[in-house]
Protein backbone atom coordinates (compact mmCIF):
# COMPACT_ATOMS: atom_id res chain seq x y z
CA UNK A 1 0.00 0.00 0.00
CA UNK A 2 2.77 2.43 1.02
CA UNK A 3 4.58 1.26 -2.29
CA UNK A 4 1.33 2.49 -4.40
CA UNK A 5 1.37 5.71 -2.54
CA UNK A 6 4.61 6.64 -3.54
CA UNK A 7 4.33 5.33 -6.93
CA UNK A 8 1.05 7.37 -7.14
CA UNK A 9 3.09 10.24 -5.96
CA UNK A 10 5.64 10.03 -8.40
CA UNK A 11 3.40 10.22 -11.28
CA UNK A 12 1.83 12.88 -10.10
CA UNK A 13 4.82 14.40 -10.13
CA UNK A 14 5.62 13.26 -13.45
CA UNK A 15 2.66 14.89 -14.78
CA UNK A 16 3.41 18.38 -13.13
CA UNK A 17 6.64 18.82 -14.75
CA UNK A 18 4.81 17.20 -17.99
CA UNK A 19 2.91 20.29 -17.86
CA UNK A 20 5.43 22.61 -17.00
CA UNK A 21 7.38 21.11 -19.79
CA UNK A 22 4.32 22.02 -21.66
CA UNK A 23 4.14 25.36 -20.64
CA UNK A 24 8.02 25.82 -21.58
CA UNK A 25 8.19 24.22 -24.95
CA UNK A 26 5.05 26.55 -26.19
CA UNK A 27 3.09 29.34 -24.17
CA UNK A 28 6.72 30.43 -22.50
CA UNK A 29 7.42 31.38 -26.58
CA UNK A 30 4.05 32.98 -26.78
CA UNK A 31 4.74 35.08 -23.67
CA UNK A 32 8.34 35.68 -25.21
CA UNK A 33 7.15 36.87 -28.86
CA UNK A 34 3.97 39.09 -27.44
CA UNK A 35 5.57 39.25 -24.03
CA UNK A 36 8.08 41.18 -25.72
CA UNK A 37 6.05 43.77 -27.86
CA UNK A 38 4.38 44.79 -24.45
CA UNK A 39 7.79 45.43 -22.81
CA UNK A 40 9.04 47.26 -25.66
CA UNK A 41 6.14 49.37 -25.95
CA UNK A 42 6.16 50.77 -22.62
CA UNK A 43 9.48 52.26 -23.31
CA UNK A 44 9.03 52.71 -26.53
CA UNK A 45 9.81 56.58 -26.37
CA UNK A 46 13.42 56.02 -25.28
CA UNK A 47 14.30 53.17 -27.65
CA UNK A 48 16.90 53.64 -30.36
CA UNK A 49 17.83 50.98 -33.02
CA UNK A 50 21.08 49.95 -34.73
CA UNK A 51 23.52 51.51 -35.94
CA UNK A 52 23.84 53.32 -32.88
CA UNK A 53 27.47 53.55 -32.00
CA UNK A 54 27.37 56.47 -29.68
CA UNK A 55 25.75 55.24 -25.73
CA UNK A 56 23.51 57.88 -24.35
CA UNK A 57 22.19 58.10 -21.54
CA UNK A 58 18.51 58.95 -21.76
CA UNK A 59 18.64 55.76 -24.27
CA UNK A 60 18.27 51.93 -24.64
CA UNK A 61 19.42 49.93 -27.63
CA UNK A 62 16.19 47.73 -29.30
CA UNK A 63 18.70 44.61 -29.48
CA UNK A 64 19.60 44.97 -25.82
CA UNK A 65 16.18 45.48 -24.88
CA UNK A 66 15.32 42.25 -26.12
CA UNK A 67 18.28 40.41 -24.90
CA UNK A 68 17.25 41.69 -21.43
CA UNK A 69 13.80 41.11 -21.82
CA UNK A 70 15.08 37.02 -22.51
CA UNK A 71 17.13 37.56 -19.22
CA UNK A 72 14.01 38.61 -17.44
CA UNK A 73 11.66 35.61 -18.21
CA UNK A 74 14.37 33.53 -18.22
CA UNK A 75 16.36 33.77 -15.64
CA UNK A 76 15.14 36.64 -13.31
CA UNK A 77 11.32 36.22 -13.12
CA UNK A 78 10.32 32.89 -14.61
CA UNK A 79 7.10 33.21 -13.13
CA UNK A 80 6.30 36.30 -15.42
CA UNK A 81 6.22 33.60 -18.08
CA UNK A 82 3.65 31.54 -16.37
CA UNK A 83 1.51 35.09 -16.25
CA UNK A 84 1.69 35.89 -20.01
CA UNK A 85 1.50 32.73 -21.20
CA UNK A 86 -1.99 32.93 -22.56
CA UNK A 87 -1.82 35.82 -23.53
CA UNK A 88 -2.76 36.98 -27.09
CA UNK A 89 -2.11 40.59 -27.78
CA UNK A 90 0.62 43.10 -26.50
CA UNK A 91 -1.88 45.63 -24.84
CA UNK A 92 -2.74 42.70 -22.44
CA UNK A 93 0.63 42.01 -22.07
CA UNK A 94 2.09 45.61 -21.56
CA UNK A 95 -0.92 45.29 -18.46
CA UNK A 96 0.75 42.83 -17.39
CA UNK A 97 4.39 43.71 -17.15
CA UNK A 98 3.18 46.68 -15.71
CA UNK A 99 1.47 45.75 -12.96
CA UNK A 100 4.49 43.79 -11.89
CA UNK A 101 7.47 46.19 -13.13
CA UNK A 102 7.83 47.30 -9.30
CA UNK A 103 9.19 43.32 -8.95
CA UNK A 104 10.66 43.15 -11.69
CA UNK A 105 12.65 46.17 -11.05
CA UNK A 106 13.62 44.48 -7.21
CA UNK A 107 15.05 41.09 -9.09
CA UNK A 108 17.13 42.89 -11.74
CA UNK A 109 18.65 44.84 -9.24
CA UNK A 110 19.72 41.95 -6.80
CA UNK A 111 20.93 40.25 -9.97
CA UNK A 112 22.73 43.03 -11.22
CA UNK A 113 24.03 43.68 -7.18
CA UNK A 114 25.11 40.45 -6.71
CA UNK A 115 26.96 40.00 -10.35
CA UNK A 116 29.11 43.44 -9.19
CA UNK A 117 29.85 42.22 -5.58
CA UNK A 118 30.94 39.06 -7.25
CA UNK A 119 33.51 41.21 -8.90
CA UNK A 120 34.95 41.58 -12.56
CA UNK A 121 35.95 38.17 -12.75
CA UNK A 122 32.22 36.43 -12.59
CA UNK A 123 31.09 37.45 -16.38
CA UNK A 124 28.46 35.27 -15.38
CA UNK A 125 25.95 38.03 -15.67
CA UNK A 126 27.21 39.06 -19.21
CA UNK A 127 26.93 35.88 -20.41
CA UNK A 128 23.43 35.47 -19.65
CA UNK A 129 22.51 39.16 -21.73
CA UNK A 130 24.55 38.09 -24.42
CA UNK A 131 27.50 40.41 -24.02
CA UNK A 132 29.22 42.60 -21.65
CA UNK A 133 28.16 45.96 -23.45
CA UNK A 134 24.47 45.00 -22.60
CA UNK A 135 24.88 44.29 -18.92
CA UNK A 136 26.86 48.03 -19.15
CA UNK A 137 23.19 49.14 -19.54
CA UNK A 138 21.38 47.23 -16.86
CA UNK A 139 21.72 50.21 -14.76
CA UNK A 140 19.62 52.82 -17.14
CA UNK A 141 17.20 49.96 -17.90
CA UNK A 142 16.65 49.58 -14.16
CA UNK A 143 16.12 53.74 -13.78
CA UNK A 144 13.93 53.23 -17.01
CA UNK A 145 11.79 51.01 -14.47
CA UNK A 146 11.85 52.93 -11.84
CA UNK A 147 11.02 55.83 -13.76
CA UNK A 148 8.51 54.38 -16.70
CA UNK A 149 5.54 56.06 -15.09
CA UNK A 150 6.77 59.43 -15.75
CA UNK A 151 8.10 58.74 -19.12
CA UNK A 152 4.46 58.65 -21.02
CA UNK A 153 4.18 61.90 -19.23
CA UNK A 154 7.10 63.37 -21.06
CA UNK A 155 6.15 61.96 -24.12
CA UNK A 156 2.84 63.98 -23.51
CA UNK A 157 4.76 66.97 -22.51
CA UNK A 158 7.07 66.87 -26.05
CA UNK A 159 3.03 66.59 -27.96
CA UNK A 160 1.98 69.77 -26.06
CA UNK A 161 5.11 71.95 -26.59
CA UNK A 162 4.85 71.55 -30.06
CA UNK A 163 1.45 73.32 -29.32
CA UNK A 164 2.74 76.11 -27.46
CA UNK A 165 2.97 79.48 -28.98
CA UNK A 166 3.63 81.37 -25.56
CA UNK A 167 7.64 81.12 -25.48
CA UNK A 168 7.10 82.10 -21.84
CA UNK A 169 4.75 79.37 -21.39
CA UNK A 170 7.17 76.98 -22.94
CA UNK A 171 10.45 78.04 -21.23
CA UNK A 172 8.32 77.46 -17.20
CA UNK A 173 7.88 73.90 -18.99
CA UNK A 174 11.24 73.23 -19.38
CA UNK A 175 12.46 74.61 -16.26
CA UNK A 176 10.15 72.73 -14.47
CA UNK A 177 11.86 69.34 -15.38
CA UNK A 178 14.28 67.96 -13.39
CA UNK A 179 17.64 69.24 -14.34
CA UNK A 180 19.60 68.69 -10.77
CA UNK A 181 18.45 64.99 -11.49
CA UNK A 182 21.07 64.06 -14.64
CA UNK A 183 19.91 60.73 -14.94
CA UNK A 184 16.20 61.17 -14.87
CA UNK A 185 16.52 64.21 -17.21
CA UNK A 186 18.32 61.97 -19.47
CA UNK A 187 15.46 59.33 -19.83
CA UNK A 188 13.03 62.35 -19.07
CA UNK A 189 14.72 64.42 -22.37
CA UNK A 190 14.76 61.09 -24.68
CA UNK A 191 11.41 60.91 -24.33
CA UNK A 192 10.36 64.36 -24.93
CA UNK A 193 12.78 64.80 -28.37
CA UNK A 194 11.06 61.83 -29.63
CA UNK A 195 7.59 64.05 -29.93
CA UNK A 196 9.17 67.39 -30.75
CA UNK A 197 8.87 68.63 -34.23
CA UNK A 198 10.62 71.71 -34.33
CA UNK A 199 13.75 70.79 -31.67
CA UNK A 200 15.51 74.31 -33.07
CA UNK A 201 12.38 76.33 -30.86
CA UNK A 202 12.86 74.58 -27.96
CA UNK A 203 16.61 75.16 -28.08
CA UNK A 204 16.21 78.26 -28.21
CA UNK A 205 14.03 78.37 -25.39
CA UNK A 206 16.92 76.40 -23.36
CA UNK A 207 19.40 79.18 -24.41
CA UNK A 208 17.01 81.75 -23.07
CA UNK A 209 17.13 80.16 -19.57
CA UNK A 210 20.28 79.43 -19.65
CA UNK A 211 21.26 83.14 -20.70
CA UNK A 212 24.54 81.52 -23.40
CA UNK A 213 24.77 78.91 -26.14
CA UNK A 214 27.66 77.32 -24.87
CA UNK A 215 27.80 74.10 -23.83
CA UNK A 216 29.36 74.37 -20.44
CA UNK A 217 26.98 76.93 -19.70
CA UNK A 218 24.12 74.48 -20.96
CA UNK A 219 25.65 71.82 -18.76
CA UNK A 220 26.12 74.25 -15.39
CA UNK A 221 22.35 74.41 -15.97
CA UNK A 222 21.53 71.39 -16.53
CA UNK A 223 20.28 71.05 -20.14
CA UNK A 224 23.17 68.93 -20.71
CA UNK A 225 21.04 66.10 -21.56
CA UNK A 226 18.89 67.76 -23.57
CA UNK A 227 22.00 68.14 -25.94
CA UNK A 228 22.25 64.48 -25.77
CA UNK A 229 18.56 63.38 -26.44
CA UNK A 230 18.70 65.76 -29.67
CA UNK A 231 22.34 63.87 -30.86
CA UNK A 232 20.80 60.44 -29.70
CA UNK A 233 17.57 60.55 -32.08
CA UNK A 234 19.36 62.35 -34.76
CA UNK A 235 21.53 59.03 -34.70
CA UNK A 236 18.70 57.02 -34.19
CA UNK A 237 17.36 58.32 -37.97
CA UNK A 238 20.56 56.17 -39.54
CA UNK A 239 18.03 52.72 -38.59
CA UNK A 240 15.50 54.12 -40.98
CA UNK A 241 17.72 55.12 -44.03
CA UNK A 242 19.74 51.52 -43.67
CA UNK A 243 16.18 50.04 -43.80
CA UNK A 244 15.51 51.27 -47.06
CA UNK A 245 16.96 48.90 -49.96
CA UNK A 246 16.36 47.54 -53.39
CA UNK A 247 13.96 49.57 -55.58
CA UNK A 248 10.83 49.91 -53.93
CA UNK A 249 12.54 51.94 -50.90
CA UNK A 250 9.76 54.35 -49.33
CA UNK A 251 11.74 58.15 -51.01
CA UNK A 252 8.91 59.50 -48.23
CA UNK A 253 10.10 58.18 -45.08
CA UNK A 254 13.85 58.14 -46.21
CA UNK A 255 13.00 62.06 -47.11
CA UNK A 256 11.42 62.56 -43.75
CA UNK A 257 14.11 60.81 -41.91
CA UNK A 258 16.57 62.54 -43.38
CA UNK A 259 15.10 65.88 -42.83
CA UNK A 260 14.46 64.69 -39.04
CA UNK A 261 17.99 64.20 -39.13
CA UNK A 262 19.02 67.79 -39.77
CA UNK A 263 16.73 69.73 -37.43
CA UNK A 264 17.56 67.60 -34.75
CA UNK A 265 21.64 67.92 -35.56
CA UNK A 266 21.31 71.41 -36.58
CA UNK A 267 19.49 72.53 -32.66
CA UNK A 268 22.38 69.97 -31.18
CA UNK A 269 25.22 72.41 -33.06
CA UNK A 270 23.84 75.40 -34.80
CA UNK A 271 22.51 76.56 -32.17
CA UNK A 272 25.16 75.22 -29.47
CA UNK A 273 28.35 75.94 -29.35
CA UNK A 274 30.42 72.48 -28.62
CA UNK A 275 33.51 72.34 -27.12
CA UNK A 276 35.89 71.47 -29.97
CA UNK A 277 37.50 68.26 -27.37
CA UNK A 278 34.37 67.59 -25.66
CA UNK A 279 32.67 64.05 -25.23
CA UNK A 280 29.76 65.88 -27.30
CA UNK A 281 31.34 67.51 -30.17
CA UNK A 282 33.13 63.96 -30.52
CA UNK A 283 29.74 62.49 -30.69
CA UNK A 284 27.93 64.68 -33.28
CA UNK A 285 31.40 64.41 -35.39
CA UNK A 286 31.18 60.85 -35.33
CA UNK A 287 27.17 61.07 -36.27
CA UNK A 288 27.32 63.10 -38.95
CA UNK A 289 30.15 60.78 -40.83
CA UNK A 290 27.77 57.58 -40.13
CA UNK A 291 24.65 59.59 -41.76
CA UNK A 292 26.89 61.19 -44.62
CA UNK A 293 28.48 57.12 -45.00
CA UNK A 294 25.19 55.95 -45.60
CA UNK A 295 23.88 58.61 -47.67
CA UNK A 296 26.83 59.04 -50.26
CA UNK A 297 27.01 56.09 -52.14
CA UNK A 298 23.30 56.09 -52.98
CA UNK A 299 23.57 59.88 -53.51
CA UNK A 300 26.37 59.03 -56.22
CA UNK A 301 23.85 56.52 -57.81
CA UNK A 302 21.08 59.45 -58.66
CA UNK A 303 22.89 60.74 -61.94
CA UNK A 304 23.42 57.05 -63.54
CA UNK A 305 19.96 56.39 -63.24
CA UNK A 306 18.30 59.86 -64.55
CA UNK A 307 20.50 59.63 -67.33
CA UNK A 308 19.89 55.35 -67.98
CA UNK A 309 16.11 56.05 -67.11
CA UNK A 310 15.53 58.89 -69.62
CA UNK A 311 17.50 57.78 -72.68
CA UNK A 312 16.68 54.73 -74.97
CA UNK A 313 18.64 51.56 -74.56
CA UNK A 314 21.38 51.35 -76.83
CA UNK A 315 21.03 48.06 -77.78
CA UNK A 316 17.34 46.36 -79.04
CA UNK A 317 14.15 47.61 -79.06
CA UNK A 318 13.18 50.53 -76.80
CA UNK A 319 11.42 49.85 -73.72
CA UNK A 320 10.29 51.63 -70.46
CA UNK A 321 12.65 50.44 -67.86
CA UNK A 322 10.03 51.05 -65.01
CA UNK A 323 12.21 49.76 -62.23
CA UNK A 324 15.29 52.46 -63.20
CA UNK A 325 13.03 55.30 -63.53
CA UNK A 326 11.63 54.62 -60.20
CA UNK A 327 14.99 54.69 -58.85
CA UNK A 328 15.96 58.11 -60.20
CA UNK A 329 13.07 59.36 -59.47
CA UNK A 330 13.28 58.54 -55.58
CA UNK A 331 17.31 59.68 -56.17
CA UNK A 332 15.88 63.12 -57.12
CA UNK A 333 13.38 63.09 -54.27
CA UNK A 334 16.77 62.07 -51.57
CA UNK A 335 18.71 64.89 -53.63
CA UNK A 336 16.26 67.37 -52.82
CA UNK A 337 16.14 66.02 -48.85
CA UNK A 338 19.83 66.27 -49.20
CA UNK A 339 19.93 70.08 -50.23
CA UNK A 340 18.27 71.30 -47.33
CA UNK A 341 20.57 68.55 -44.46
CA UNK A 342 23.45 69.12 -46.63
CA UNK A 343 25.37 70.95 -43.81
CA UNK A 344 24.18 68.49 -41.51
CA UNK A 345 25.68 65.50 -43.34
CA UNK A 346 29.04 67.59 -44.59
CA UNK A 347 28.22 66.27 -48.28
CA UNK A 348 28.68 70.45 -49.63
CA UNK A 349 31.02 69.32 -52.42
CA UNK A 350 29.76 66.16 -53.77
CA UNK A 351 25.66 67.42 -53.51
CA UNK A 352 26.46 70.26 -55.87
CA UNK A 353 28.25 67.70 -57.96
CA UNK A 354 25.10 65.71 -58.28
CA UNK A 355 23.22 68.12 -58.29
CA UNK A 356 24.53 70.38 -60.91
CA UNK A 357 25.30 66.90 -63.20
CA UNK A 358 21.92 65.72 -62.73
CA UNK A 359 20.10 69.26 -63.54
CA UNK A 360 22.12 68.97 -67.05
CA UNK A 361 21.18 65.85 -67.81
CA UNK A 362 17.30 66.32 -67.29
CA UNK A 363 17.73 69.59 -69.40
CA UNK A 364 18.96 67.94 -72.42
CA UNK A 365 16.63 64.57 -72.21
CA UNK A 366 13.98 66.13 -71.35
CA UNK A 367 14.20 67.98 -74.39
CA UNK A 368 15.66 65.18 -76.43
CA UNK A 369 12.31 63.21 -75.28
CA UNK A 370 10.07 66.18 -76.17
CA UNK A 371 11.54 66.26 -80.10
CA UNK A 372 10.95 62.60 -80.56
CA UNK A 373 7.35 62.57 -79.25
CA UNK A 374 6.68 65.42 -81.60
CA UNK A 375 8.23 62.91 -84.10
CA UNK A 376 6.69 59.76 -83.20
CA UNK A 377 3.51 61.23 -80.70
CA UNK A 378 1.52 57.58 -80.76
CA UNK A 379 5.04 56.64 -79.17
CA UNK A 380 3.55 55.30 -75.55
CA UNK A 381 7.15 54.92 -74.48
CA UNK A 382 7.76 58.32 -74.86
CA UNK A 383 5.04 59.66 -73.67
CA UNK A 384 5.26 57.56 -70.45
CA UNK A 385 9.39 57.89 -70.15
CA UNK A 386 8.46 62.34 -70.77
CA UNK A 387 5.59 61.92 -67.61
CA UNK A 388 8.32 60.48 -65.20
CA UNK A 389 11.14 62.87 -66.59
CA UNK A 390 8.31 65.90 -66.03
CA UNK A 391 7.89 64.69 -62.27
CA UNK A 392 11.40 64.36 -61.71
CA UNK A 393 12.26 68.24 -63.06
CA UNK A 394 8.71 69.16 -60.82
CA UNK A 395 11.47 67.99 -57.39
CA UNK A 396 14.58 69.26 -59.30
CA UNK A 397 14.10 72.73 -61.06
CA UNK A 398 10.53 74.29 -59.63
CA UNK A 399 6.58 73.78 -60.34
CA UNK A 400 6.91 76.71 -63.12
CA UNK A 401 9.82 74.42 -65.16
CA UNK A 402 8.00 71.42 -64.69
CA UNK A 403 4.66 73.14 -65.97
CA UNK A 404 6.20 74.46 -69.21
CA UNK A 405 6.99 70.81 -69.64
CA UNK A 406 3.98 69.55 -69.38
CA UNK A 407 2.31 72.35 -71.38
CA UNK A 408 4.70 71.70 -74.58
CA UNK A 409 3.71 67.69 -74.14
CA UNK A 410 -0.09 68.41 -73.94
CA UNK A 411 0.51 70.51 -77.18
CA UNK A 412 2.02 67.92 -79.02
CA UNK A 413 -0.25 65.15 -77.20
CA UNK A 414 -3.51 67.73 -78.88
CA UNK A 415 -2.19 67.31 -82.11
CA UNK A 416 -1.91 63.69 -81.93
CA UNK A 417 -5.77 63.84 -81.81
CA UNK A 418 -6.42 66.29 -84.49
CA UNK A 419 -4.86 63.82 -86.64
Amino acid sequence: MQKFKQNSLNNNYKNLQRRRTDLSNSDIENAKSIGQKGFLNLFKDIIVKDPTPIQFDGALNENHMQAIWTWIIRDVFPDLAQFLAKIDNEEKAKKIILSNIDDIRKKVSQQFENAVVAGESDHKLAGQLGGEEIKERVPIFISAMRYQPVLSKASAFGKAANMMEDELALGKALQSMPLKDEKLASLLFQAVISQITNPGRLILSATNIVGASSEAAFVRAGFGPLIEALLSHAQNQASILTSQKGIFIDADLMCNSINRFHKLFHAATGYIELDRDSRLCRAASEISRQMAKIVEPRLEEVSTDVSQSLRKPRRGLDRLDSDRLLAALNGIYLLDAVREARESLALNALFKKIWRETGQSLEILLERNLEELKQDNNNEILSQRLDMGIKMARVRFGPDYADALQKAKDKIMRRKNLN
